[in-house]
């Protein structure tokens, strides 16, 4: 899937938490409806059939309690997990969906999934699909999520390239696909903070401690030997750059991804690099942007949120720019889109006791009109986020987000207002009980379920109140209007 994904070391949060976001955006034409779920290890299977890939995976008998968005739709199109919690305060979110070369295609070709057939050896496969489902019920740790992952990798192959990110209270960690069997995981330095678009990432990687200790790094275990017979490193000088032997650098690279990763960047280190004019460090086109960066100042859910909703605001390139003539706008992709089904925040906070550490933030249809809601782990998924179904309602958040989408971004400078207005309270009230909840000597599980209960209620109200402004606004600048009224 096109989609954005931003992770956030411990020592780079405001509150020492570790943070993993992505933006779940479809491909062109389509949106697939999202809700938010608990999964009770008695309804996870034991036997695991992938519709993509073909395969039959037999699964652990130990799964852990875990939550997850999947796709609302009919079965036989698969689960798309996309994000989730388990029970260990592990968080994955999967998938990245990521660039390579024909170097490493030809070297290591990806898989055709069922478009094979059995007995080819391109046949089966695992991906976006499958991830989160055969991988976050079974680990208790993020570095063992992308071992298992790893693992599953090498056995099964991936019919795509994907980045994978995985967190615990301590640590964070990114794994990549390289070809159809490969792939490579680095943990994120605690004090920096990732900056991904759909592009292969990771622009450093240190294969002795991925061979040896495996303290920070992983990978595959033909990987050395892939680099070797491919002849994939590109450096000048013998070092290592998984950028360069596993990425791509094309024109639509250009257009697509790096203007993403150039306006996060922008954004963190506004003064450490110089971003604009023709003097510039980068640009919304250059190949270097770090995947990393230590940010200026410590980052909040809210600047993620920012960050994953942003249009290039406050540039030439803004597609809401109010100049006609400016032929600057909406040249490149933004980050938030219109396309986007999905915003999940997974935030692990090593500072709480373990029944209230984790909290998924998230929203749903286009960022630049929704607003994120946290809930604490719990079984109590109110039926708000958790309930919802194909058919067109507006009291499920899902569709009352997509509804204010498409009623306002036609009247974008008349709806900024109660946009903004509606996510700053938003925000605001939600935080209070998050502040509440967290204050308490002790919670229950049923704590825990009322606390997210009344964060449903403060959603519905602020959600329900913002989508009629939307709907009044658009009815009254409908273009069929007349001034003269009969009354």
């Amino acid at each position: 899937m096109p989609c954005t994904t931003i992770l956030v070391g411990k020592k780079a949060s405001y509150n020492g938490s570790t943070i993993i976001s992505r933006n779940d955006d479809n491909p062109t034409g389509s949106f697939a409806i999202k809700k938010y779920v608990y999964v009770d290890p008695a309804k996870q299977p034991r036997l695991y059939r992938s519709k993509i890939g073909g395969l039959s995976i037999k699964l652990p008998d130990n799964p852990l309690p875990y939550t997850c968005f999947p796709t609302v739709g009919d079965p036989k199109h698969g689960v798309w997990a996309a994000s989730g919690i388990n029970a260990s305060d592990v968080s994955m979110t999967a998938t990245e969906t990521i660039t390579t070369n024909p170097r490493v295609l030809g070297a290591d070709p990806l898989l055709r999934g069922r478009k094979a057939k059995k007995g080819d050896p391109l046949y089966g496969g695992i991906g976006e699909e499958d991830i989160v489902l055969l991988v976050l019920p079974y680990v208790d740790s993020a570095k063992e999520g992308a071992l298992r992952l790893g693992a599953l990798l090498e056995e099964y192959g991936t019919y795509e390239s994907n980045g994978i990110a995985f967190s615990d209270a301590d640590s964070v960690w990114w794994l990549e696909t390289i070809g159809g069997h490969n792939w490579i995981a680095r943990r994120v330095k605690d004090d920096e903070v990732v900056v991904m678009p759909n592009q292969f990432g990771l622009d450093a990687f240190d294969l002795s401690d991925a061979y040896g200790a495996k303290e920070n790094n992983l990978c595959s275990a033909s990987l050395k030997t892939l680099i070797a017979e491919g002849h994939l490193n590109l450096s000048l000088d013998g070092s290592f750059n998984p950028r360069l032997a596993f990425g791509s650098h094309s024109d639509s690279d250009h257009v697509y991804n790096t203007p993403r990763a150039w306006f996060m960047g922008r954004y963190l280190c506004p003064r450490r690099y110089k971003w604009d004019g023709p003097a510039a460090d980068f640009t919304p086109e250059s190949d270097d942007i770090p995947w990393s960066f230590v940010p200026e100042r410590k980052v909040t859910v809210e600047d993620v949120k920012y960050l994953q909703s942003s249009h290039y605001q406050g540039t030439p390139y803004d597609p809401y720019d109010k100049n006609r003539a400016n032929p600057l706008k909406n040249v490149y992709r933004s980050i938030g889109v219109n396309r986007t089904s999905l915003l999940s925040i997974a935030e692990i906070r090593g500072g709480m006791d373990k029944a209230r550490r984790s909290l998924m933030w998230f929203s749903f249809a286009s960022n630049v009109y929704n607003a994120v809601v946290p809930l604490y782990f719990a079984k109590g998924i109110p039926a708000y986020f958790g309930e919802t179904s194909a058919k067109i309602d507006a009291n499920r958040f899902y569709w009352a987000n997509r509804l204010i989408g498409a009623l306002s971004d036609p009247h974008f400078v008349a709806m900024s207002n109660p946009i903004e207005r509606y996510q700053s309270e938003m925000a605001a009230s939600l935080r209070a009980v998050l502040s509440a909840t967290d204050a308490k000597k002790a919670v229950s599980e049923a704590d825990l379920a009322a606390a997210n209960g009344k964060i449903a209620a403060i959603a519905k109200k602020a959600t329900d109140a913002l989508l009629g402004e939307a709907l009044y606004l658009s009815s009254m600048k409908m273009r069929n209007g007349f001034a003269r009224s009969d009354n």
